[in-house]
């Protein structure tokens, strides 16, 4: 058991998981003012913003160069792990909004070949069903 009073009390998890913690809790509480309902699957889910991941990462260099000296090799280390993975979680948003971009704009077309198919369907006195319209908008795309 002396293990587990040595987790709970090393300062530099302690930190880490606090400020992740933390920053879930920011999470969940932006998200349901924004949505005006209470998303508890919000504490454990990845994505959003504040980064759960970035805010573990930084902590920990922090209290790294706080406890070991900011010329200290886990000081070090610890801001080369923050670096790559706040680089990394930037890029991943970026690229999730460029792929929401294209599927909105992807969206919209369907759309619109679905408005196209259903008018196609009335001005040829076509009984509109999902099938005649799904056949129609298939044509007009290809």
């Amino acid at each position: 058991m002396d293990w587990i009073k040595t987790f709970a009390t090393n300062p530099f998890l302690l930190t880490g998981l606090s400020s992740w913690a933390y920053a879930q809790i920011i999470k969940t509480v932006i998200y349901s003012i924004i949505n005006r309902k209470l998303a508890l699957n919000r504490l454990f889910g990845d994505g959003g913003m504040p980064s759960g991941h970035s805010a573990t990462v930084s902590s920990l260099a922090t209290i790294t160069g706080l406890l070991c000296g900011l010329r200290s090799y886990e000081f070090g280390i610890s801001v080369i792990l923050a670096i790559i993975v706040c680089h990394d979680a930037m890029g991943v948003r970026r690229e999730a909004g460029r792929h929401a971009k294209v599927l909105n704009e992807r969206l919209k077309d369907v759309v619109l070949k679905m408005e196209q198919a259903v008018n196609e369907c009335i001005r040829l006195g076509l009984p509109i069903d999902v099938a005649a319209i799904k056949r129609q908008a298939y044509n007009i795309e290809h």
